[in-house]
């Protein structure tokens, strides 16, 4: 029986070797070409793309010349708009619209609470005039003034409307108002409401309310405790507090003055505060 004849091995390299050759050439001309692209001036860039252009056709189904836009149809990038491209994406890029983009997106801290106190001051001016207009249609408008800031809406009540002269005992007839005013609180009042309580600067001394401190402090928790039995509003967001005779609006000097001084302040604060 004849033995059979072993295959000599090919001459030359094996197979595997040239196309992992090619592939490596592949991939150095790649990087070198990524290195170039980020190294080359916009001049010399210009010249790379449009020798590759001549050579490979890497617009070849695409757009045919540089300019056509940031990015070409089918997916390839523009090169002579990179710096712009790449300063959509969020990088800085030397232009003269440069400050003006700059001014849009990068604001000092003081210049971003400047926006954001006019934001709340116009929701503040604009919840006002619908509570004036509740107010208004409540028939108590008269009894309740309401002001504003960019923190808060605040609805103030004489205290003589109230309550007796030295007492925290809400009158009988304040509870119709406040009633009202607490149907007006459970529409716009969403976020905290700060009830405080205050006085002229003449001196109380009874067993009950040894102080100023302690008569405003207790006309503040007479409307609050109202407020909590009587209406819909979330007892989280009420806070209580008195002032005493610390925060005039008025000559004290004066009877008028005094009045005006006696009074219950509701505050409406923005909830964006």
């Amino acid at each position: 029986m004849a033995k059979r004849q072993e295959e000599a091995p090919p001459a030359g390299a094996p197979a595997w070797m040239a196309t992992f050759s090619d592939l490596m050439n592949l991939l150095l001309c790649f990087f070198v070409m990524l290195f170039a692209m980020s190294t080359l001036e916009e001049s010399k860039l210009h010249e790379l793309v449009a020798a590759m252009n001549n050579t490979v056709s890497i617009f070849d189904g695409g757009a045919n010349a540089i300019g056509d836009g940031i990015l070409i149809s089918n997916g390839v990038s523009q090169l002579n708009e990179l710096d712009q491209y790449i300063n959509s994406t969020g990088k800085t890029a030397e232009s003269d619209n440069d400050g003006e983009d700059l001014k849009e997106y990068e604001q000092s801290p003081e210049a971003m609470k400047e926006i954001l106190e006019d934001a709340q001051l116009q929701e503040n001016e604009e919840m006002s005039e619908n509570m004036a207009e509740a107010l208004q249609e409540s028939n108590i408008s008269d009894q309740v003034d309401i002001s504003f800031t960019a923190q808060y809406v605040q609805l103030t009540m004489n205290g003589a409307l109230l309550f007796d002269s030295g007492s925290a005992q809400l009158k009988d007839e304040s509870i119709q108002i406040l009633q009202k005013v607490g149907d007006i609180l459970q529409y716009y009042g969403t976020g905290v409401i700060e009830i405080e309580g205050h006085t002229d600067n003449v001196p109380i001394s009874s067993s009950q309310y040894p102080s100023n401190e302690e008569l405003s402090s207790a006309r503040a928790l007479s409307v609050f405790y109202f407020l909590e039995e009587n209406t819909l509003l979330d007892p989280t967001n009420l806070r209580h507090a008195g002032m005493g005779e610390r925060i005039p609006i008025a000559d004290n000097s004066t009877a008028e003055g005094r009045s005006r001084n006696r009074r219950v302040e509701i505050r409406i604060y923005n909830s964006a505060r």
